[in-house]
């Protein structure tokens, strides 16, 4: 089974951070572009950072949030630092098709950066 998993959101004050995980399983990891894609809750998605041959980022996080692949465990990290009010959303990793979007999706993990 193609499966997504995040973890390790939570509450973090403002200048804070959090490094989140994404366990994949089902499909050859190493062969596929990856993403992290956000949702504030009652707005639309946000992409945030795509780790391929380079890695691509948002210019909302860019300098403060740093995407990265472990292959030989199969997962997807997104390390959050100088966490801002604005980060709050809930963070979605994604199999990345390129122009033709995200396929799979995870069932997200909820940040909330508040003093």
């Amino acid at each position: 089974e193609v499966q997504l998993v995040e973890s390790g959101g939570g509450l973090v004050q403002p200048g804070g951070s959090l490094r989140l995980s994404c366990a994949a399983s089902g499909f050859t990891f190493n062969n596929f572009a990856m993403a992290w894609v956000r949702q504030v809750p009652g707005k639309g998605l946000e992409w945030v950072s795509t780790a391929s041959t380079y890695t691509y980022y948002a210019d909302s996080v860019k300098g403060r949030f740093t995407i990265s692949t472990d292959n030989a465990k199969n997962t997807l990290y997104l390390q959050m630092d100088s966490l801002e009010s604005e980060d709050t959303a809930l963070y979605y990793c994604a199999r990345d098709q390129g122009r033709d979007g995200m396929d799979i999706w995870g069932n997200g993990t909820l940040v909330t950066v508040s003093s």
